[in-house]
C-alpha cells in the first residue's frame, strides 16, 4: 500500500513556487511514492519530468481546470505524457457555474473532454469540495450528479473524504457507489475541536482504516494527501501525514497476514 501514497502539491504551493525541483527532491527523500500536480509554477514539463525520474516519484494525476481541458487539450496531453500519468482531474467548479445550470454544463464539458481524450488513453475525474452538496441538480446533490456511476457518464470520482465529512456525510458510505470508478482518493484529516478544520493524517477525527480497506477492494490506485492550510511548516505537515499513513499501512498488512 505504501507505493500508493502521494501528496497533492497544492499543499506545498509556497514551497513549489519558491523552488519546485528542490521541493520534489525533499518529498522523494521523505519517502513519498508520488505527487499529484497543481500546475508547474513556470517550469517546463520536461524539467519537472526529469526531476521526477531522478527522485523516483510517480505522478498520481494532474489537476487541470475544465477551461484548460477544453481549450488546450493537446497541451494537457503532452504535459501528462511527459509526467507519466493518464489521470486528469478537474479540481473544482468555476464560481460562476455553482448553480444547477452550471453543474449540468460542467458534466457536459467534462464528458466532452473525456470523449476526446479516451482514445489517447486518458481518463477525466472530478475532485469535490463541500459546496457541491449545497446545490440540487435533477433531484440529487450536485456532486452525486457530476460523478453519477452510469454508462453515459465518463466523469470518474476523486472523492475528498474531508469535504464529504464536512458536508455531514459518512465518507465510507458515500464512497460505496464508486467502486471501480475512483482511481485516486483524496485524504485529509479534520480537527476534533469546534473549528473542524484541516489536520495532518492521523491527528484528527477521521478514521482512515475503513477508507484504505475500501480503496484496496475497489480499485483505488493512489491515496493522495492534501492539506489546504497547514498551521506550521507544510513540509512538516506532510511528513507527519506520511509517517502516520505508513504506520497504518503496516498495521493493515499485519492484520491481513
Amino acid at each position: 500500500m505504501k507505493h500508493k501514497f502521494a501528496v497533492q502539491l497544492y499543499t506545498l504551493r509556497k514551497e513549489c513556487e519558491s523552488d519546485f525541483p528542490a521541493t520534489l527532491r525533499t518529498l522523494g527523500r521523505m519517502g513519498w511514492a508520488g505527487v499529484e500536480t497543481a500546475g508547474l509554477h513556470g517550469h517546463a514539463p520536461e524539467e519537472i519530468a526529469e526531476v521526477l525520474r531522478e527522485t523516483g516519484l510517480k505522478t498520481a494525476g494532474m489537476h487541470v481546470s475544465v477551461e484548460r481541458l477544453r481549450s488546450d487539450t493537446e497541451g494537457v496531453m503532452a504535459e501528462a505524457r511527459l509526467l507519466g500519468t493518464n489521470r486528469l482531474i478537474c479540481p473544482s467548479v468555476p464560481h460562476e457555474w455553482r448553480n444547477e445550470q452550471g453543474y449540468v454544463r460542467l458534466r457536459e464539458e467534462l464528458n466532452a473532454a473525456a470523449a476526446e481524450l479516451r482514445s489517447e488513453g486518458f481518463t477525466v475525474a472530478f475532485h469535490n469540495h463541500a459546496f457541491e452538496f449545497d446545490t440540487s441538480v435533477r433531484g440529487r446533490d450536485a456532486l452525486s450528479y457530476l460523478i453519477e456511476p452510469v454508462l453515459d457518464n465518463a466523469v470518474l470520482a476523486e472523492i475528498d473524504v474531508y469535504w464529504v465529512k464536512k458536508a455531514g456525510y459518512d465518507p465510507v458510505v458515500f464512497l460505496t457507489p464508486y467502486s471501480g470508478r475512483m482511481p485516486t482518493m483524496h485524504l485529509k484529516d479534520m480537527t476534533g475541536d469546534e473549528r473542524r478544520t484541516y489536520a495532518e493524517i492521523g491527528t484528527g477525527i477521521i478514521d482512515f482504516e475503513p477508507l484504505l480497506l475500501w480503496g484496496e477492494r475497489n480499485g483505488v490506485e493512489w491515496y493522495v494527501v492534501e492539506q489546504d492550510i497547514c498551521e506550521g511548516e507544510a513540509l512538516d505537515s506532510v511528513r507527519i501525514s506520511l509517517d502516520n499513513l505508513h504506520a497504518l499501512a503496516d498495521q493493515l498488512e499485519a492484520i491481513s497476514e
